[in-house]
Protein backbone atom coordinates (compact mmCIF):
# COMPACT_ATOMS: atom_id res chain seq x y z
CA UNK A 1 0.00 0.00 0.00
CA UNK A 2 1.26 3.47 -0.95
CA UNK A 3 0.12 6.87 0.33
CA UNK A 4 0.54 9.66 -2.23
CA UNK A 5 0.00 13.38 -1.70
CA UNK A 6 -0.88 15.44 -4.79
CA UNK A 7 -0.88 19.21 -5.19
CA UNK A 8 -3.60 21.60 -6.29
CA UNK A 9 -5.59 20.28 -9.27
CA UNK A 10 -7.63 23.43 -10.05
CA UNK A 11 -9.71 21.80 -12.75
CA UNK A 12 -6.84 20.06 -14.54
CA UNK A 13 -8.66 16.76 -15.04
CA UNK A 14 -6.56 15.33 -17.88
CA UNK A 15 -3.34 15.85 -15.96
CA UNK A 16 -4.84 14.28 -12.84
CA UNK A 17 -5.79 11.14 -14.75
CA UNK A 18 -2.36 11.01 -16.37
CA UNK A 19 -0.62 11.40 -13.01
CA UNK A 20 -2.59 8.53 -11.48
CA UNK A 21 -1.60 6.39 -14.43
CA UNK A 22 2.05 7.29 -13.99
CA UNK A 23 1.85 6.42 -10.30
CA UNK A 24 0.08 3.16 -11.15
CA UNK A 25 -2.38 4.19 -8.49
CA UNK A 26 -4.69 1.40 -7.35
CA UNK A 27 -7.72 2.64 -5.34
CA UNK A 28 -8.17 -0.85 -3.88
CA UNK A 29 -4.69 -0.74 -2.40
CA UNK A 30 -3.33 2.81 -2.29
CA UNK A 31 -4.39 6.07 -0.62
CA UNK A 32 -4.45 9.57 -2.08
CA UNK A 33 -4.15 12.87 -0.22
CA UNK A 34 -5.17 16.01 -2.14
CA UNK A 35 -4.09 19.46 -0.93
CA UNK A 36 -7.35 21.18 -1.92
CA UNK A 37 -8.35 23.62 -4.65
CA UNK A 38 -9.78 20.81 -6.72
CA UNK A 39 -11.63 23.36 -8.85
CA UNK A 40 -11.48 26.69 -10.69
CA UNK A 41 -9.24 28.31 -13.31
CA UNK A 42 -8.54 25.05 -15.12
CA UNK A 43 -10.55 23.62 -18.02
CA UNK A 44 -12.56 20.84 -16.33
CA UNK A 45 -13.53 21.37 -12.70
CA UNK A 46 -16.59 19.19 -13.19
CA UNK A 47 -14.44 16.30 -14.44
CA UNK A 48 -12.09 16.64 -11.48
CA UNK A 49 -14.90 16.55 -8.91
CA UNK A 50 -16.49 13.53 -10.55
CA UNK A 51 -13.18 11.68 -10.79
CA UNK A 52 -12.12 12.37 -7.21
CA UNK A 53 -15.53 11.50 -5.77
CA UNK A 54 -15.64 8.28 -7.81
CA UNK A 55 -12.38 7.11 -6.20
CA UNK A 56 -14.27 6.73 -2.94
CA UNK A 57 -12.75 6.16 0.46
CA UNK A 58 -9.15 5.94 -0.75
CA UNK A 59 -9.14 9.74 -1.20
CA UNK A 60 -8.66 12.36 1.48
CA UNK A 61 -9.14 15.87 0.11
CA UNK A 62 -9.06 19.02 2.21
CA UNK A 63 -10.97 22.14 1.26
CA UNK A 64 -9.13 25.01 -0.41
CA UNK A 65 -10.21 28.59 -0.99
CA UNK A 66 -11.43 27.83 -4.51
CA UNK A 67 -13.48 24.89 -3.25
CA UNK A 68 -15.13 27.18 -0.69
CA UNK A 69 -15.68 29.70 -3.47
CA UNK A 70 -17.65 27.11 -5.43
CA UNK A 71 -19.74 26.33 -2.36
CA UNK A 72 -20.37 30.04 -1.86
CA UNK A 73 -21.55 30.41 -5.45
CA UNK A 74 -23.97 27.55 -4.89
CA UNK A 75 -25.15 28.15 -1.33
CA UNK A 76 -24.51 31.72 -0.19
CA UNK A 77 -27.03 34.50 -0.88
CA UNK A 78 -26.82 36.07 -4.33
CA UNK A 79 -24.23 38.81 -4.65
CA UNK A 80 -21.96 37.60 -1.87
CA UNK A 81 -19.22 36.53 -4.28
CA UNK A 82 -18.60 37.06 -7.97
CA UNK A 83 -19.51 34.32 -10.39
CA UNK A 84 -16.70 32.28 -11.93
CA UNK A 85 -17.29 31.02 -15.49
CA UNK A 86 -15.10 27.96 -14.93
CA UNK A 87 -17.36 26.82 -12.11
CA UNK A 88 -20.70 27.30 -13.81
CA UNK A 89 -20.47 23.87 -15.46
CA UNK A 90 -20.45 22.30 -11.99
CA UNK A 91 -23.53 24.21 -10.91
CA UNK A 92 -25.34 23.31 -14.15
CA UNK A 93 -24.48 19.60 -14.02
CA UNK A 94 -27.26 17.06 -13.41
CA UNK A 95 -25.27 15.66 -10.48
CA UNK A 96 -24.46 19.09 -9.01
CA UNK A 97 -26.30 18.46 -5.74
CA UNK A 98 -24.41 15.21 -5.09
CA UNK A 99 -21.05 16.78 -5.94
CA UNK A 100 -21.65 19.83 -3.75
CA UNK A 101 -22.83 17.71 -0.83
CA UNK A 102 -19.67 15.61 -1.16
CA UNK A 103 -17.47 18.72 -1.33
CA UNK A 104 -19.18 20.34 1.62
CA UNK A 105 -18.37 17.27 3.74
CA UNK A 106 -14.61 17.47 3.13
CA UNK A 107 -12.35 18.44 6.08
CA UNK A 108 -10.12 21.49 6.33
CA UNK A 109 -7.38 19.51 8.07
CA UNK A 110 -6.53 15.82 8.11
CA UNK A 111 -4.06 14.32 10.57
CA UNK A 112 -2.70 10.79 10.45
CA UNK A 113 -0.75 10.24 13.65
CA UNK A 114 0.48 6.81 12.55
CA UNK A 115 1.79 8.14 9.25
CA UNK A 116 3.18 11.23 10.92
CA UNK A 117 1.76 13.78 8.48
CA UNK A 118 -0.97 16.43 8.63
CA UNK A 119 -2.67 17.68 5.45
CA UNK A 120 -3.85 21.28 5.03
CA UNK A 121 -4.44 23.54 2.05
CA UNK A 122 -2.61 26.74 2.99
CA UNK A 123 -1.01 27.37 6.38
CA UNK A 124 -1.13 27.66 10.15
CA UNK A 125 -0.55 30.79 12.24
CA UNK A 126 2.45 30.67 14.55
CA UNK A 127 0.28 30.87 17.68
CA UNK A 128 -1.51 27.58 17.00
CA UNK A 129 -0.38 24.19 18.13
CA UNK A 130 -1.46 21.27 15.97
CA UNK A 131 -4.22 20.58 18.51
CA UNK A 132 -5.39 24.20 18.13
CA UNK A 133 -5.42 23.80 14.35
CA UNK A 134 -7.44 20.60 14.54
CA UNK A 135 -9.94 22.24 16.88
CA UNK A 136 -10.31 25.28 14.63
CA UNK A 137 -10.80 23.08 11.56
CA UNK A 138 -13.50 21.07 13.31
CA UNK A 139 -15.31 24.29 14.28
CA UNK A 140 -15.41 25.49 10.66
CA UNK A 141 -16.46 22.06 9.41
CA UNK A 142 -19.32 21.94 11.92
CA UNK A 143 -20.50 25.41 10.88
CA UNK A 144 -20.27 24.49 7.20
CA UNK A 145 -22.40 21.40 7.70
CA UNK A 146 -24.90 23.00 10.08
CA UNK A 147 -25.62 26.22 8.16
CA UNK A 148 -23.39 26.60 5.12
CA UNK A 149 -25.22 29.66 3.77
CA UNK A 150 -24.65 31.62 6.98
CA UNK A 151 -20.95 30.80 7.12
CA UNK A 152 -20.25 31.31 3.43
CA UNK A 153 -22.08 34.64 3.38
CA UNK A 154 -19.71 36.04 6.02
CA UNK A 155 -16.41 34.22 5.50
CA UNK A 156 -14.89 36.75 3.05
CA UNK A 157 -12.63 39.44 4.48
CA UNK A 158 -9.16 39.88 5.98
CA UNK A 159 -10.14 40.63 9.58
CA UNK A 160 -9.41 39.58 12.25
CA UNK A 161 -5.76 39.14 11.28
CA UNK A 162 -4.30 38.16 14.65
CA UNK A 163 -5.20 35.12 16.72
CA UNK A 164 -6.47 35.30 20.24
CA UNK A 165 -8.38 32.53 22.00
CA UNK A 166 -10.97 35.16 22.90
CA UNK A 167 -12.17 35.35 19.30
CA UNK A 168 -15.78 34.23 18.96
CA UNK A 169 -18.49 33.90 16.34
CA UNK A 170 -17.89 34.65 12.70
CA UNK A 171 -14.60 36.42 13.47
CA UNK A 172 -13.18 33.22 14.92
CA UNK A 173 -14.46 31.16 12.00
CA UNK A 174 -13.17 33.65 9.40
CA UNK A 175 -9.73 33.69 10.97
CA UNK A 176 -9.59 29.90 10.82
CA UNK A 177 -10.79 29.84 7.20
CA UNK A 178 -8.18 32.42 6.22
CA UNK A 179 -5.37 30.44 7.85
CA UNK A 180 -6.34 27.03 6.56
CA UNK A 181 -7.26 28.11 3.01
CA UNK A 182 -5.53 31.44 2.23
CA UNK A 183 -2.41 31.90 4.34
CA UNK A 184 1.03 32.49 2.83
CA UNK A 185 2.75 35.28 4.77
CA UNK A 186 2.74 36.57 8.34
CA UNK A 187 4.60 39.38 10.08
CA UNK A 188 6.78 39.21 13.18
CA UNK A 189 3.74 39.49 15.45
CA UNK A 190 2.08 36.59 13.67
CA UNK A 191 -0.49 38.75 11.88
CA UNK A 192 -1.86 37.31 8.64
CA UNK A 193 -0.79 39.15 5.47
CA UNK A 194 -3.20 37.88 2.81
CA UNK A 195 -2.69 40.70 0.30
CA UNK A 196 0.67 39.50 -1.04
CA UNK A 197 0.63 36.28 -3.10
CA UNK A 198 4.00 36.32 -4.84
CA UNK A 199 7.36 34.62 -4.36
CA UNK A 200 9.27 34.85 -1.12
CA UNK A 201 12.06 36.92 -2.66
CA UNK A 202 9.59 39.69 -3.51
CA UNK A 203 7.83 39.82 -0.16
CA UNK A 204 7.33 43.25 1.40
CA UNK A 205 9.50 44.28 4.37
CA UNK A 206 8.57 42.48 7.55
CA UNK A 207 6.73 39.65 5.78
CA UNK A 208 7.83 36.05 6.08
CA UNK A 209 6.37 32.70 5.00
CA UNK A 210 4.07 31.37 7.70
CA UNK A 211 6.33 28.33 8.16
CA UNK A 212 9.44 30.51 8.74
CA UNK A 213 8.09 32.37 11.76
CA UNK A 214 10.56 31.70 14.61
CA UNK A 215 7.77 31.22 17.12
CA UNK A 216 5.73 28.72 15.13
CA UNK A 217 4.38 26.14 17.55
CA UNK A 218 4.05 23.44 14.88
CA UNK A 219 7.78 23.29 14.10
CA UNK A 220 7.94 19.68 15.30
CA UNK A 221 4.94 18.56 13.21
CA UNK A 222 5.09 17.31 9.62
CA UNK A 223 2.80 19.32 7.33
CA UNK A 224 1.91 18.85 3.68
CA UNK A 225 0.20 21.74 1.91
CA UNK A 226 -0.42 23.47 -1.41
CA UNK A 227 -1.97 26.85 -2.31
CA UNK A 228 1.28 28.63 -3.19
CA UNK A 229 2.28 28.15 -6.83
CA UNK A 230 4.78 31.04 -6.58
CA UNK A 231 6.60 29.04 -3.90
CA UNK A 232 6.48 25.80 -5.87
CA UNK A 233 7.84 22.47 -4.70
CA UNK A 234 9.35 22.58 -1.25
CA UNK A 235 10.59 19.54 0.65
CA UNK A 236 12.25 20.06 4.02
CA UNK A 237 12.08 18.08 7.23
CA UNK A 238 8.49 18.47 8.37
CA UNK A 239 7.39 20.61 5.40
CA UNK A 240 6.12 19.59 1.98
CA UNK A 241 4.56 22.06 -0.47
CA UNK A 242 3.07 20.46 -3.58
CA UNK A 243 1.50 23.35 -5.50
CA UNK A 244 3.69 23.42 -8.58
CA UNK A 245 1.38 25.53 -10.75
CA UNK A 246 -0.23 22.96 -13.03
CA UNK A 247 -2.98 25.37 -14.06
CA UNK A 248 -0.35 27.96 -15.06
CA UNK A 249 1.62 25.55 -17.21
CA UNK A 250 3.91 24.21 -14.51
CA UNK A 251 3.55 20.65 -13.30
CA UNK A 252 1.31 18.47 -11.18
CA UNK A 253 3.28 17.13 -8.23
CA UNK A 254 2.93 13.91 -6.27
CA UNK A 255 5.01 12.69 -3.35
CA UNK A 256 4.86 9.42 -1.52
CA UNK A 257 4.37 9.95 2.22
CA UNK A 258 4.83 6.43 3.56
CA UNK A 259 8.55 6.14 2.95
CA UNK A 260 8.31 4.52 -0.45
CA UNK A 261 10.03 7.30 -2.37
CA UNK A 262 12.19 10.34 -1.74
CA UNK A 263 11.73 12.23 -5.00
CA UNK A 264 8.56 13.89 -6.29
CA UNK A 265 6.75 12.77 -9.40
CA UNK A 266 6.27 15.87 -11.56
CA UNK A 267 3.92 15.66 -14.52
CA UNK A 268 4.32 18.54 -17.01
CA UNK A 269 1.05 20.43 -17.56
CA UNK A 270 -0.36 22.27 -20.53
CA UNK A 271 -1.79 24.96 -18.30
CA UNK A 272 -4.97 26.95 -18.65
CA UNK A 273 -5.48 29.43 -21.45
CA UNK A 274 -6.59 31.93 -18.84
CA UNK A 275 -3.75 34.29 -17.86
CA UNK A 276 -2.82 34.89 -14.20
CA UNK A 277 -4.66 37.70 -12.48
Amino acid sequence: MAVYAVGDLQGCHAEFVALLERLRFDPARDSLWLTGDLVNRGPDSLGVLRAVRALGACVTAVLGNHDLHLLAMALAPAGVRRREPELQAVLDAPDAAELLDWLRARPLLHRDAALGWTLIHAGLPPQWSLADAESAAREVEAALRADAAALLAQMYGDQPDLWTPALTGIGRLRFAVNCLTRLRFVDAEGRLLPAFKGPVAEAPPGAMPWFRHPGRRTREDALVFGHWSALGFLAEPGLLCLDTGCVWGGSLAAMRLDGGGREPVLLPCKGSLRPPR
